[in-house]
């Protein structure tokens, strides 16, 4: 069987679509499960038992003889949280705890990153591990997750493969519940529906003009994909940047959004809120060499491609992947 941390969120879910699509179905899903609009990620979906977060580590323990494969990709995702502490107890602690167990039974475990990691992009978007030490993430979710990959490469106890993801920007659907931490497509989407017009943050950077600020998309289809392939690879174990190694326009995906839905442009640029503006990325695009050089040869889907998929495909009918 496969246990897929996170289950219920929108990584999660998708990734539980993927493997059923791929046959497989023999799935332990663990998550808290008390957000009910949450848990409309699995209507539909295939899967051998729930387990509550908390409880896990134990049933683990118990059950490890059976788990062939761990996808960690549960976390407390909130960049606008400050308490460190909570991240240090979920993203970094329970990390720590599931690594160990991953060592101690020898299952293979693949677990999630975070581009968040990188801060500023002062030191560039390179996945090489000799980078993670000096590496300055801007807000306490990224700190949490730079702790986790630097503590894993001081590790000699280790699974028999395993692999650490730098998610980037990722977008589609099953993201119906994450509030402010959605997706900029899936915002813009919301607004224009709502409004007839999108807002877009200012530029507070001369080297950048209003909506011209730069983000890696990548399309969760694209991020599933690789994490599919990865669990039948199960060599090369080490950290991996997950973008389209494209950077593109806040105003590219706008203006993509609008002609996806039919609706004439209409842009305005709003102040950054206050909480962000010494904390934002103006431009972030994922080095993607070293996923390529194992063999990973796919197509990454392009911004206008995954927006229309999401917008009209998911979005328009409110359907879930």
């Amino acid at each position: 069987m496969i246990v897929i941390t996170g289950a219920a969120g929108f990584i999660g879910s998708c990734l539980t679509s993927k493997l059923n699509q791929e046959g497989i179905s023999d799935l332990i899903l663990s998550d808290d499960f008390s957000n009910k609009n949450k848990n409309k990620n699995l209507i539909g979906k295939q899967f051998s038992k729930k387990v509550n977060r908390n409880i896990f580590l134990d049933w683990l323990a118990k059950n490890h003889k059976s788990v062939h494969f761990v996808f960690h990709i549960g976390a407390r995702t909130n960049t606008t949280e400050f308490d460190y502490t909570i991240f240090e107890r979920l993203n970094l602690n329970y990390s720590k705890s599931l690594w160990k167990s991953c060592s101690r039974f020898q299952i293979p475990f693949i677990y999630a990153s975070s581009a968040a990691t990188y801060g500023m992009g002062e030191l560039g978007f390179n996945d090489n591990h000799e980078f993670v030490e000096k590496l300055n993430p801007l807000n306490p979710y990224g700190i949490s997750k730079n702790e986790f990959d630097k503590w894993v490469l001081q590790q000699h106890d280790l699974p028999p493969f395993w692999a650490g993801f730098k998610f980037f920007n990722v977008y589609g659907p099953n993201e119906y519940h994450k509030g402010r931490m959605a997706s900029v497509v899936f915002h813009t989407f919301n607004q224009i529906k709502n409004t007839g017009g999108m807002k877009l943050f200012k530029s507070h950077n001369n080297n950048y003009e209003d909506g011209k600020q730069l983000r890696d998309f990548i399309y969760i289809k694209d991020v599933i994909n690789v994490l599919y392939f990865m669990m039948n690879h199960k060599k090369n174990s080490g950290l991996y940047n997950l973008g389209t190694g494209h950077a593109r326009t806040f105003l590219d995906l706008a203006q993509i959004a609008f002609t996806c839905m039919n609706v004439k442009e209409r842009i305005s640029f709003i102040e950054t809120p206050s909480d962000l503006l010494d904390k934002y990325q103006y431009f972030t695009e994922a080095i993607m060499h070293k996923l390529r050089n194992i063999g990973f040869n796919q197509q990454y889907t392009v911004l206008e491609e995954g927006i229309k998929d999401y917008i009209k495909n998911y979005l328009l009918e409110e359907k879930y992947y």
